[in-house]
């Protein structure tokens, strides 16, 4: 079946994209502002419904929809409705006829309808808990397989409530921000998945200069927040792409600052539901660790430091500076996971894999990048599997050249 979007179009280049129970197989520009999605899965009747595009999906719609505030799809089949389905999406007229369109909830955008899907409503929490969700559209990389169990709170009751849940049933949980430092199997995740990027709220308190942010905060976001209150202290982040709750677990940092520098303390949640402030010392901060990686504590919030210097476009221009220098010598065009291996001191990992002469080296759809040699791109149509023999690649090659075993960055998640 055909789907057609009928202009105007999306407001912001950053929205979610309804997945309507569709599964995307593909997207491009015609006529103007019209775009056609082909899906594999039909419903029973004609229908319009508000839907919001993700462009990042779509690069080549970008700019001739940014000036658009709405969309809306009309969807026709003559295939029977899924039950399953029709709970999930709903008619913009409201109407709850049989095979009419139910409106999703809290649906994940990524859902993948090929797969079997059921969804659980967690008794004292307003968030689902979904089924064989596809996490792809999750992680920077665009590939990956589904979450066994997928959910996404809003606040830190819902996110006890899912904790409480999975602890119930034995599942193990993983936590997934921006997903912009992973790598997920193609065979996905066993038990539940619980997505921060709800968790966003931020709060400044003018006479301590200390900013307390949420788990699911971007961090780049939250770095030009600071800059235009004319405090010191994050420009570094602004080119990095994942979420403040990530950035504590991993130490995050650039340009010889980190996020272990400007902590105070951060709220974690515990396996049993309980929440705990805990500083740098309790950490265990080193070169993009800390003892939060692969323990059971959840990061809930943060609280920074920052420094008041009264000079909001001096600070803003510093952060504008750190941004183009990344944007100069890191590739943002394609999908990546950022850097892939910690740095080796003295040496970079950049460095040794350039020397080794790997740049541009591929394996399927995955390519050494030509820019920045410690990046490993997605170039269209990679699996999980051509990263992961890539990474490994490269290991063996600067490991044979060097005698150095370069130990990955990004978190490897999954069978592989």
């Amino acid at each position: 079946m055909t789907i057609s979007y009928d202009p105007p179009a999306f407001g912001h280049s950053q929205t979610k994209l309804a997945h309507c129970a569709q599964t995307l197989e593909g997207i491009g520009a015609s006529g103007g502002a019209l775009a056609k999605i082909k899906a594999d899965y039909g419903v029973a009747h004609t229908n319009c419904i508000d839907v919001k595009l993700d462009v990042r999906s779509a690069p080549d719609l970008k700019e001739e929809t940014q000036s658009q505030s709405t969309r809306r799809v009309e969807i026709s089949s003559d295939r029977p409705l899924d039950p399953s389905v029709a709970r999930e999406v709903k008619g913009s007229a409201g109407s709850k006829a049989p095979g009419t369109l139910a409106k999703s909830k809290s649906l994940p955008y990524m859902a993948d309808t090929t797969l079997k899907r059921s969804e659980i409503n967690i008794p004292g929490s307003k968030c689902l808990i979904y089924t064989q969700v596809s996490l792809a559209n999750l992680t920077s990389y665009r590939v990956g397989g589904p979450a066994e169990w997928y959910i996404d709170p809003h606040s830190l009751s819902d996110l006890q409530q899912t904790v409480a849940w999975a602890r119930s049933k034995g599942l193990a949980i993983t936590v997934l921000g921006a997903g912009s430092n992973l790598l997920v199997s193609a065979r996905g995740l066993p038990g539940l998945v619980v997505c921060t990027r709800n968790l966003r709220y931020t709060k400044f308190d003018q006479e301590t200069s200390q900013v307390i942010s949420g788990a699911g905060v971007p961090i780049a976001r939250l770095a030009r927040q600071v800059a235009r209150q004319g405090w010191q202290g994050l420009e570094w982040a602004v080119g990095i792409p994942g979420t403040v709750g990530g950035a504590v677990v991993m130490n995050a940092g650039a340009h010889k600052s980190s996020i272990a520098d400007i902590l105070v303390s951060t709220q974690v949640l515990s396996q049993t539901g309980t929440t705990e402030k805990q500083g740098p010392s309790d950490l265990g901060y080193g070169y993009r660790t800390s003892v939060l990686q692969g323990g059971e504590s959840l990061v809930t919030e943060a609280t920074f430091q920052l420094q008041p210097v009264g000079d909001p476009v001096g600070v803003m221009a510093t952060t504008n500076a750190h941004l183009k220098q990344r944007h100069a010598t890191q590739p943002y065009h394609l999908p990546s996971c950022g850097s892939v291996f910690r740095n080796q001191e003295p040496y970079k990992a950049g460095w040794l894999i350039e020397q080794t002469g790997l740049k541009g080296y591929k394996i399927g759809g995955a390519q050494v990048s030509e820019l920045h040699a410690n990046f490993i791109l997605n170039c269209g149509g990679a699996t999980a599997s051509d990263i992961f023999k890539l990474i490994g690649y490269v290991q063996e090659q600067v490991e044979q050249r060097w005698s150095i075993r370069l130990e990955p960055e990004v978190k490897i998640m999954g069978e592989f």
